[in-house]
């Protein structure tokens, strides 16, 4: 869909970060943010009267640094954290952390094997193999056979691109989108939503509860009704929406 002819005081923009505003890279803290896609966030954001959000599985805490001294409204940690204005409160998902033990097991797949990457987060941990790709059915194998000790409605796991994350089942991105989109300035908007992953389909299930709009990256997904090549695409029609949406 052309930027120009969409009516930016309809809209709600809500974005994927990894693989989607920025390209992939070797390990997680390797990923930089363009100044030109800051200046170009902040002004879309104003023109939207503040109905921009990104929704990543990233915690709340990492996007701000990657955007400072940006600051916007986040749906973090597949949803389990929000604040959606950018200096406002930040809320946690009303549900218990990833049980301490099961922590404990998933990040010692990586205990001793060079090029598996953790991220211990709050409500998750993920597990990246983008170094080590040759590795991936053996992680596969046996994140299965540990998280098979839990009860399987409380466990998730996420495959994404080269990662393994693994996450309470109670919320992700959709649940969280739906809530988001309740709440002003979204309430009573048309979600435009971008995403790259499996991971983002649970947003794409709920977007038509809202007449929502929805773009893949890089692949086809479920429910998107488009598709950009790269982030780099996204970024270009994203100023292109700021500078010429109606």
């Amino acid at each position: 869909m052309r930027a120009a002819d969409l009516e930016l005081g309809k809209l709600a923009v809500l974005l994927d970060f990894d693989g989607t505003l920025v390209e992939l890279k070797p390990t997680p803290q390797e990923v930089r943010v363009p100044p030109s896609l800051k200046h170009t966030l902040s002004l879309l954001r104003d023109r939207l009267d503040g109905a921009l959000c990104l929704v990543s599985g990233r915690p709340l805490a990492d996007l701000d640094l990657f955007f400072d001294p940006l600051r916007l409204p986040i749906v973090g940690g597949h949803g389990a954290e929000n604040r959606l204005t950018p200096n406002g409160v930040v809320n946690h998902a009303k549900v218990e952390p990833l049980d301490p033990e099961l922590r404990r097991r998933l990040l010692g797949i990586a205990t001793g094997v060079e090029g598996i990457l953790t991220e211990n987060k709050e409500y998750s941990v993920a597990l990246h193999y983008r170094l080590v790709p040759e590795l991936e059915r053996a992680i596969f194998s046996e994140i299965t056979r540990i998280c098979s000790a839990w009860p399987p409605e409380a466990i998730e796991l996420l495959p994404g691109k080269s990662v393994f994350e693994i996450k309470p089942r109670a919320f992700n991105k959709g649940s969280a989108v739906r809530d988001l989109m309740q709440q002003p300035p979204f309430a009573g908007r048309r979600p435009v939503f971008i995403g790259d992953d499996v991971t983002d389909e649970s947003v794409l299930v709920v977007l038509p509860e809202f007449d929502g709009l929805g773009f893949s990256v890089g692949r086809e997904l479920n429910g998107a009704q488009g598709m950009f090549a790269t982030p780099r695409e996204v970024r270009h029609w994203l100023y292109e929406l700021m500078r010429d949406g109606r």
